[in-house]
Parts: C-alpha cells; sequence; structure tokens
C-alpha cells in the first residue's frame, strides 16, 4: 500500500462551485446514482441456480468474530451497496457501506506548501451506511450444531446452516442489483421456528422513525457537505407475526422471515450541481424500494438476483488442474493453511477460488456508481485507512486492471464515468491552482493547460495530499486500454476530451533539454518532465523520472490512435506525435546494470521500494516487450525486478508477478500469486479467512486493502494469455503447477476478441477465438504462429495444435 501522512487539523475552506454548463462536457453521458428504477427488473421464468454440487464456494465452520468483520465476515454488494455478513446463528450482523456516503468536498484551499489538505474533514472519507443487527436469544451458538457458513460465488449468495433442536436453519443474504435491495432470508425445515428482533442503526448518530402502518423502520440525515442520505428497513413473513417497536422490529413464531434494505444517498455524478441530486429524498426511495421488494416472493427475489448476477460471472471459467480430495475437503481457511506449508503439494484449484473470488467481487462493488477505492463498499467503520480513496499511483489502476481481462467489462464502466464526471473539477482546479508559486510541482514554463489530480481523489472533484502529475497520463492510458478491448467506439469519443486534456497538460510542461546518449555519447534535445517524483520515493525535485517518461509516451501515443480512429483534431495529433518523438526515454544505467529510474546511473531510492514505478513501460505498459525490445533493455528491467524482491505488501507483489509474466516468467509469477495466498497471522501481509488482502501496518495492526484482490487474479489471467492490439499469446508464463493439464473459456484479449482454449502437458490443443469487434490478429501458443482473420461476431477455431 502506498504511504500516507496521518490526519492532520482541518484547514480552513472555500468551497467552489462550478458554473460550468452541462452542455460544455456533453461527452460525460449518464452515472447512474441512487434512483427509481425505470422498469421492474427482468423476472426469470425458471431457476437459474447453480446446484450445491457444482458450485465454487468458500466454507467456514464458525461464524465471523465480529470483533474482526473485515477479515473475516462475507461480503456482498450490488455495485454500490455492499455489507459484510457475520453469520451468528443467534446474534448476527451486517455492516452495509453505500459508496458514495463520502464526507468532505472539493477541497480546493492549499495548504502552505502548495498542496492539498489530506484530511477526513475537507478532503474527507468514504463511510458506512447502517448496521442492521439479527437477534435469536434461543439460536446461541452454544446451542446449534452441524453449522456451515457459505459463499457461494457461482450464484452470488451468502449462506449459514445449522441444526437446532431437532430442525435445520438456513439463513441466505444477498445484494440485488435489479432490485436494489439487501435480503436476508431465514427458513428452516422439520418444525422449527424463529423469535427475535431486528433493529437498523445509523453510524453517524442517526434516530430511527418506525412505521406501524406499513412496518418499515428508517431514518435520514445530512453530512456536513449537505449530503443527504437514507435507509429503510422491512420483514414479513406468511406463517409468524411481525410487530413495530419503539427500536425496530420483532418477529414471533416465524417459520420463514423475508428481510429487505434499502437505502443511498443524494449524490449526482455532476459537477455543475455541485454533485448533488437535491431533488431526491434518500429516505422516501428507500421505504419505496424495500416496500416494492418486499411484495415479492423470496424465490423471486433471489431468482432476478442470481440470474442478473450469473450473466455476469459467467462470462468466463478456468480450469487449472485438479486438486487432491483431501484439498477440497478442508474448509477455506485450513485449506490457505495448508498451503502455506513448507513443501506443499499446488492447490491449483484454490487458485482458480481466489481469481474468481476476485471477480465476484468485482461484480458485487463496481456496477452503475462509482468505481472501487481502497476498500471497496466494504467497512469496518468510519475511519478507514487512508479515508478508503482512490490513489491514482497504482490503487485505482489496479483495481481495474482485471475486469476487461476476465470477461467483466461493463464493470469497467464506473471507472470511465467517474473521470469523466470529475474532470470539469479537475480541470478548473488545476487551471486556478497548479502553478502556484509554492508548489513544488508547478510547471517552470509558467504555463499550464488541461487537468491534473493529487495522489488522492474523491467524489466530489477534490484531489488530496500531494500534486501528482503524472496520474492524468495513467489514467487516460488506462480507459484507453479498455478501448483496445472493447473497440467501444462510442466510448472512446467519450474520453477523448479527457485524453486530450491531458495531453494539453503535459504540451504546457515538458522542459527541453540536453542528454548525452549513453550508448552513442551524441548529445540531443530531448523533452523531460518538470520537477517531480517517482512513486513514492527518492527525490522529488528530479526532472525526467522514468515513471513519468513512460506514461506520457504511452498517452501521447494513446491519443494520436484515438484521434485517428474517430477523424478529430489532424493538427493537434501531428503536434502530439512531433512532442512524442522528442520525449527522452530512460536508458541503461552503466553503473547498476538496471533501468534507469531517474535521468541518474545511481540509485536515488529505495532497492526493495513496494513500487515498481520506473517498470511501468514493461507493464501496465507495451513498450517492453521480449519480441520486440533489445534484449539488454530487457536484461535492465529484469535485473530492476530482481533487485526490487519478491515479497512485498500483497499489491507490490500481485505488479511484480505481472511484469514478471510480461518477462514470460512463469515460475516467478507463481511464486508471487502463492506468496499473496499466504494465511496472513498476526497483522502479516497475506490473505485473510475471507479472503480479503492483508496490509501489514506494523507489527501491532494491519488492515484490508483490496487492491491485490484484484492485481492477483490479473496475473494469473497474464499468465494464460498475454495480449496487445494485434497480437494474442496464449500460456506466455505457464507455471509448472498448471500445465499438466487446463482449459480457459471466455478470457478477454486487446485488440476486440475473447479466446477459449484448452491445453495438456503445456502445450494448447484447441483454441477458439471470437471477434467482438476486432478484424484480424497475429495468434502465438507454444509452437504455433499464424495470422487470423475473424469478423466481428465471428469466430475461428484452431484444433490439434
Amino acid at each position: 500500500m502506498t504511504k500516507r501522512p496521518s490526519a492532520r487539523t482541518p484547514s480552513a475552506s472555500r468551497r467552489t462551485f462550478l458554473a460550468a454548463s452541462a452542455g460544455s462536457f456533453a461527452a460525460l453521458g449518464g452515472l447512474p446514482a441512487f434512483t427509481a428504477a425505470a422498469a421492474e427488473p427482468e423476472r426469470p421464468l425458471a431457476s437459474p441456480l447453480v446446484t450445491e454440487k457444482t458450485a465454487l464456494r468458500l466454507w467456514y465452520d464458525t461464524p465471523a468474530d465480529q470483533s474482526a468483520m473485515i477479515q473475516q465476515a462475507l461480503p456482498v454488494g450490488n455495485g454500490r451497496l455492499g455489507a459484510l455478513v457475520a453469520g451468528d446463528p443467534g446474534r448476527d450482523a451486517l455492516y452495509v457501506t453505500d459508496s458514495t456516503l463520502w464526507t468532505g468536498g472539493l477541497n480546493d484551499v492549499l495548504d502552505a506548501d502548495g498542496q492539498f489538505p489530506y484530511e477526513r474533514v475537507e478532503f474527507g472519507s468514504l463511510t458506512q451506511l447502517a448496521h442492521l443487527r439479527l437477534d435469536i436469544p434461543d439460536h446461541d451458538l452454544a446451542s446449534v450444531s452441524a453449522y456451515r457458513r457459505t459463499l457461494d460465488l457461482s450464484n452470488g449468495l451468502v449462506s449459514t446452516a445449522y441444526t437446532h433442536r431437532g430442525a435445520t436453519y438456513r439463513r441466505e443474504v444477498f445484494a440485488s442489483h435489479p432490485d436494489d435491495v439487501v435480503v436476508v432470508r431465514l427458513s428452516q425445515a422439520g418444525g422449527g421456528s424463529y423469535t427475535g428482533t431486528l433493529t437498523l442503526e445509523g453510524t453517524h448518530g442517526e434516530s430511527v422513525t418506525t412505521s406501524k402502518a406499513d412496518a418499515v423502520v428508517s431514518f435520514t440525515a445530512s453530512l456536513s457537505n449537505d449530503l443527504r442520505y437514507g435507509a429503510a428497513l422491512t420483514a414479513v413473513s406468511s406463517s409468524g407475526r411481525v410487530t413495530v417497536t419503539d427500536q425496530g422490529l420483532a418477529f414471533d413464531d416465524c417459520a420463514e422471515l423475508t428481510i429487505v434494505f434499502g437505502g443511498g444517498t443524494n449524490y449526482a455524478p455532476n459537477a455543475a450541481r455541485g454533485y448533488r441530486n437535491t431533488a431526491l429524498d434518500p429516505r422516501r426511495l428507500a421505504r419505496q424500494k424495500v416496500l416494492a421488494a418486499a411484495r415479492h416472493a423470496y424465490e423471486t427475489l433471489r431468482d432476478t438476483h442470481v440470474h442478473d448476477y450469473r450473466s455476469l460471472f459467467d462470462t468466463m471459467t478456468v480450469s487449472l488442474g485438479r486438486s487432491s480430495s483431501h484439498q477440497r475437503s478442508l474448509d477455506t481457511w485450513s485449506r490457505l493453511e495448508a498451503r502455506a506449508q513448507e513443501g506443499a503439494a499446488p492447490d491449483p484449484e484454490l487458485d482458480v477460488l481466489y481469481l474468481q473470488f476476485g471477480r465476484y467481487l468485482m461484480i458485487s462493488g463496481s456496477r452503475d456508481s462509482v468505481p472501487m477505492g481502497l476498500q471497496g463498499p466494504w467497512l469496518d467503520g468510519n475511519d478507514p485507512d487512508w479515508m478508503g480513496d482512490y490513489h491514482t499511483d497504482i490503487n485505482i489502476q489496479m483495481n481495474y486492471w482485471m475486469p476487461d481481462r476476465t470477461g467483466l467489462s461493463r464493470c469497467f464502466d464506473p471507472l470511465t464515468d467517474y473521470c469523466l464526471a470529475q474532470l470539469p473539477s479537475w480541470t478548473e482546479t488545476t487551471r486556478r491552482l497548479f502553478n502556484d508559486p509554492r508548489n513544488r510541482f508547478r510547471n517552470t514554463s509558467g504555463k499550464v493547460g488541461g487537468w491534473a489530480v493529487a495522489f488522492s481523489t474523491n467524489i466530489h472533484g477534490g484531489s488530496g495530499w500531494w500534486w501528482h502529475p503524472a496520474a492524468n497520463a495513467w489514467l487516460g492510458n488506462t480507459l484507453f486500454e479498455h478501448y483496445e478491448y472493447t473497440q467501444d467506439r462510442r466510448m472512446l469519443a467519450r474520453i477523448y476530451p479527457l485524453l486530450k486534456g491531458a495531453c494539453e497538460f503535459w504540451e504546457a510542461r515538458l522542459l527541453s533539454m540536453t542528454v548525452t546518449d549513453s550508448a552513442t555519447g551524441e548529445q540531443r534535445e530531448v523533452l523531460v518532465d518538470d520537477r517531480d517524483w517517482s512513486p513514492e520515493h527518492g527525490p522529488q525535485d528530479a526532472r525526467g523520472n522514468t515513471y513519468a517518461q513512460e506514461l506520457v509516451h504511452a498517452l501521447f501515443g494513446n491519443f494520436v490512435t484515438a484521434g485517428e480512429i474517430l477523424g478529430r483534431d489532424a493538427g493537434y495529433r501531428k503536434t502530439v506525435a512531433g512532442l512524442r518523438e522528442r520525449l527522452y526515454l530512460p536508458q541503461i544505467s552503466p553503473t547498476t546494470g538496471w533501468l534507469e529510474e531517474w535521468m541518474s546511473p545511481d540509485n536515488l531510492g529505495e532497492t526493495t521500494h513496494r513500487h515498481l514505478s520506473p517498470l511501468i513501460g514493461l507493464f501496465p505498459g507495451d513498450r517492453i516487450r521480449p519480441d520486440a525490445s533489445a534484449p539488454e533493455l530487457l536484461d535492465a528491467a529484469r535485473s530492476l525486478l530482481t533487485a526490487r524482491g519478491m515479497n512485498s505488501y500483497g499489491w507490490a507483489n500481485a505488479w511484480r508477478a505481472l511484469c514478471w509474466a510480461r518477462l514470460k516468467d512463469g515460475e516467478k509469477a507463481y511464486q508471487l500469486v502463492t506468496t499473496n495466498l499466504r494465511p496472513s497471522t498476526s497483522n502479516s501481509n497475506g490473505t485473510a479467512p475471507n479472503l480479503f488482502d492483508i496490509y501489514q501496518v506494523d507489527e501491532n495492526r494491519s488492515i484490508f486493502q483490496i487492491d491485490a484482490n484484484f492485481g492477483t487474479p490479473a496475473a494469473i489471467a497474464e499468465m494464460l494469455l498475454h495480449s496487445r492490439p494485434g497480437h494474442i499469446e496464449l500460456l506466455p508464463a505457464l507455471p509448472v503447477a498448471w500445465a499438466k493439464k487446463g482449459s480457459v473459456r471466455g478470457l478477454s484479449a486487446r485488440g476486440g476478441f475473447t479466446v477459449d482454449f484448452a491445453w495438456n502437458e503445456g502445450r494448447v490443443t484447441r483454441a477458439t477465438v471470437h471477434s467482438v469487434g476486432g478484424h484480424q490478429t497475429w495468434f502465438t501458443a507454444p509452437g504455433v504462429a499464424r495470422r487470423l482473420q475473424v469478423k466481428p461476431g465471428s469466430s475461428v477455431t484452431l484444433q490439434n495444435l
């Protein structure tokens, strides 16, 4: 995880609401927020449930300890609402977060050093929405047997099952995207019943209101930034009695009970409206949603959710080989522990579970709302480290490396929508503040153009901590790569102003310098980044660091390509192409033999630093690659990667694994994947019982940080398939542990393709390439190389390879 300063005393604030008209940013499109449904959701006619026998599942034989919810509770989510579920039979708890319930604001009054305040008041923080408490006194844990808690990845359901006094009880929880509610179902077989209470609690001191007329418990309030929010809860039963109390709801002698929760905020992704929909009443809408959902039979709500969820989850399947019957018999935590033992055999089905868990989190946390930050919508308190924000120097980018690769391109859209919704604020703040004379990263030229952000951003158009000039290039490149996968020209047209604005910023920023080529000794004029930092170490006043140079080189190339495809700005394209030709690109240090991180032969930072900033041209970039780069450049990149080490935080290990995969070293990539799957004990880095990635802050404290849960699956996908426009390579970094036999359906490739393939003893046996917009590609696999012509909507199958 990136290091950040601790929270500081809030500085004075001057809130600036933009006067830009919506027409000025017509490319924004619409980012759905907490709104009323336009129409009744699609209801499936037959059950879409995957059977228990074939479903992919995490399972446990104890409930989550409610003092360790972030490590043990199981997550559900519908893309905006996220909940952590404890699964205790007698005293259950759900911690619910709305991804738009942010404190803070535009945060546009700089500190004395020309940088942004970074604390929970002016910059703000993601916070929880509500806690649900389910108390069934007769079902205390000591009185039940045959307990099992499960996260069913195939159906998107969390369940708890146990036996009590001869009856079998079952509890199911899910967050429905179509109905926009969280649903809890209590059922039983064998003559049992439920008697207990249900309580709704706010997390900011809200007062709860109960309504006997419709059995709804609700609250509403506003944060100090005028963001309004609300929540509502109801319960229905056809067999017992549900009554309203002063504290919530009581239920008595119910053979079954369906609980429905809804809530949200009046956040709106529109800078011109101050990121608020002032006409929206969140409590009224929450009440409408829970009452509408509660009118349906539970099976209808569940099947609607599962049908919708599987439309995404089923886009990709993967087999990396068979695990042993003993491995499959273990509960998830015991399985992680067994895998980590010295000399333990590979557990390929556990690797698949981890990959699919990452996809489950993506579907659950990134749909039709703001994108996921450091923890996604899963909090255990209102003080998440680093405010649960968006870090622009790796974390938000890593969150979104996975969806396109693994058949979840629709889940990428929140990142696109977020960047475009923030762009007016980012642009105006850059114009006013970037060249502040106190800003040590300001442009020496005195010019400013386009837009920039800081190392951290919020959802209100605001930035926090230090200015981060290269972030605009990295965000732009990330969005453009999404286009490369989807070939969606409409999306490309939407992001084009963002790409152009980033180029305009760099046109104003770049400086001309004379350098001596280390290979030829010749002097030449080059363009370099102004005073800047290589995240997150070394000097802060060096010019031309590799991180920025590589990102800007890629940005300029992507802008030129976008302009050519859309037929826009021929003159400016020529200007940007000329700037790109003059950009300085890193050399090999004669001192270390590494790719230089700064324009210096010396290592000016930490050798084993967590960030791989100078290797960004290897991954996620394409400039350094085995099939095109000079051997000495590849050796220099490999040497630097080796020096960085093989043991760091989860996200840093994932980035290392991706780089080793690009260098076609499957064993090193696999080693880093298995390192991330080590169980976290005594606050160590690793994987928690619920598979969340744990980041060690110090020997006494650790936190959950979600990016490794996406970066590690992205590395697995990259080990199986590497692509760039015009090139698909299968099994570029296949480790021995997965080599015997495997198959994949639905891996995506840049250029507009998806690929299904199988292998045996490390060789591809068959492959089908489907076009989702691509026309031709160079196809390679071990022992195979050929050019394929594939019309959009059609496919080509290769057999007996």
